[in-house]
């Protein structure tokens, strides 16, 4: 069982900085507006679905619930993302004093997780990776609870995490595999010779199976997907760059307290099972940079490891005010960032923000950017596309506007007008990317088409006429979304039902 030093429910450490947390995603997720991934979300979940092309069914039908429920109030809608992350800071510091460390081991990873640059951008934002930091840390806790406790019955546990974790997002396949590996090289080893292991590992499969049923009745479209990324798409990074990532996106102050807690747990592992998470991390940074997986890919694991290493460095700094500038040091620097993935500034003072620092943080693609951030600027110019599309299509003659449909470039596009032409009469948008790929062209016939951008000369070859009819212009969007022209295309030489399987980009 516990000690004394463990019981009790949630230390004061963990209720302070959840507050902290609430209090920050409180007052800037409301900000700026909806992401192109969070419209997508809720337009999957409004077609439910024991999976997509590209993700899990889970998060898109908690977007979906989450919309119904708030509509384009912003706040509220990501009030889930904000209060998983906030469980995920105090948890943090929970499992911190699981090991025993006591409360400024607590406060230490407690605050590095809550400053750090990419974990408050989870929290603002409504998408796969938002459970990610919460689910490993709760693997990290049953394990730790079965070496503490002898308890076989803690795989279960285990196994109903991972199981749920899956159905939000596969990247934790990565990380049950490395734990798997590191565990060999503890006593857990010897879970393997009784049956809960098994049973977990059953209760988990059960869980994520109805999905790869359906990922396998639809060809595996999500192992195209990757194959895209690794093929091009995400930006291939050298393992220097790669680790400078990890430095970057978990907070420059942080990385000294996670470096220690991988270098003690590998070392001298106390608990034993702890050596699992430094091996799990280094497998798990050998296989992304392989296949050019994004930086932050691996960002879940470092609750973990904060925690690890708060534990260890409470051991070597005794003397309070050492620790206190320690704290001060974590607390200022990742103040001087949080502009960086948190919209608490208006954005033109953003901006000003980040050339005077001189720094622009990289999502891992190689997309072109603008004045901000790509995760900053994939929530500006959608409302305003809708309303202009809206204009070109209420323009059209009656009989070509009883035809007419938006074929959207890409899935941003389309969800924009599905979520934002609501107000406008739009009819439903059509799209060959991703999951819009299998909706199909909703029975049109490719007579009258309104589409954004692209090559004119490629679509004088599909189509019998070819007009310029609006514009759109949002200076704060990602490029490719901003000054583009608005072509009404009429007369498809192919019907669009044939032409169909032509559109399908899957990326």
């Amino acid at each position: 069982g516990l000690t004394t030093k463990h019981r009790g429910f949630l230390a004061p450490p963990a209720v302070f900085l959840a507050l902290a947390s609430l209090v920050l995603h409180g007052l800037a997720n409301g900000q700026y507006g909806f992401h192109r991934d969070e419209l997508y979300f809720i337009v999957c979940g409004d077609h439910p679905a024991l999976g997509y092309v590209d993700q899990p069914p889970v998060v898109p039908l908690l977007a979906a619930w989450s919309h119904a429920i708030f509509g384009d109030n912003l706040l509220g809608f990501r009030f889930l993302p904000a209060l998983t992350m906030t469980a995920a800071v105090s948890l943090t510091a929970e499992f911190t004093r699981l090991l025993g460390g006591g409360r400024f081991a607590q406060w230490l990873a407690g605050l590095c997780v809550l400053l750090a640059p990419f974990f408050l951008l989870e929290g603002v934002l409504f998408y796969t990776d938002m459970f990610q930091a919460l689910t490993w840390l709760g693997i990290a806790w049953a394990l730790l609870r079965l070496e503490q406790t002898g308890d076989e019955r803690w795989w279960l546990a285990i196994g109903a995490i991972a199981g749920f974790s899956l159905e939000t997002k596969y990247l934790i396949a990565f990380f049950l595999a490395g734990l798997v590996i590191g565990l060999l090289a503890t006593p857990a080893r010897r879970s393997l010779l009784r049956p809960w292991v098994w049973l977990g590992a059953l209760l988990g499969g059960l869980i994520i199976l109805p999905n790869l049923l359906w990922q396998q009745a639809h060809g595996w479209p999500f192992l195209e997907i990757g194959k895209a990324g690794a093929g091009g798409k995400n930006v291939a990074l050298s393992p220097p760059a790669y680790l400078a990532q990890q430095v970057i996106l978990a907070g420059p102050l942080a990385s000294p307290v996670w470096i220690v807690g991988i270098v003690a747990s590998f070392v001298r592992p106390k608990p034993a099972v702890t050596r699992a998470f430094p091996i799990a991390w280094l497998i798990m940074m050998i296989a992304f940079i392989a296949w050019h997986g994004k930086a932050y890919y691996l960002l879940p694991i470092y609750p973990i490891l904060l925690a690890l290493g708060a534990t260890q460095i409470e051991g070597w700094i005794r003397a309070g005010a050492p620790r206190g500038v320690l704290l001060a040091a974590v607390g200022v620097s990742g103040a001087a960032t949080m502009p960086l993935s948190l919209p608490i500034l208006p954005v033109a003072d953003f901006i000003r923000y980040q050339r005077m620092i001189g720094f622009t943080p990289s999502v891992g693609e190689r997309n072109k950017t603008g004045p901000l951030p790509q995760y900053y600027a994939d929530m500006f110019g959608w409302p305003q596309m809708a309303a202009e599309i809206a204009k070109v299509y209420d323009s059209l003659p009656p009989q070509d506007r009883a035809r007419a449909v938006f074929f959207g470039e890409n899935y941003g596009e389309a969800a924009a007008i599905d979520i934002f032409g609501r107000r406008f009469g739009l009819p439903p948008a059509i799209s060959g990317h991703n999951n819009y790929f299998l909706w199909g062209p909703h029975g049109h016939d490719g007579s009258v088409m309104i589409i954004i951008g692209g090559d004119p000369a490629h679509y004088a070859a599909l189509f019998r006429s070819v007009e310029v009819a609006g514009h759109i212009d949002n200076p704060l969007a990602m490029p490719y979304e901003t000054d583009q022209p608005i072509y009404v295309l009429r007369g498809m030489n192919v019907p669009l039902q044939r032409y169909w399987p032509q559109v399908k980009s899957f990326q």
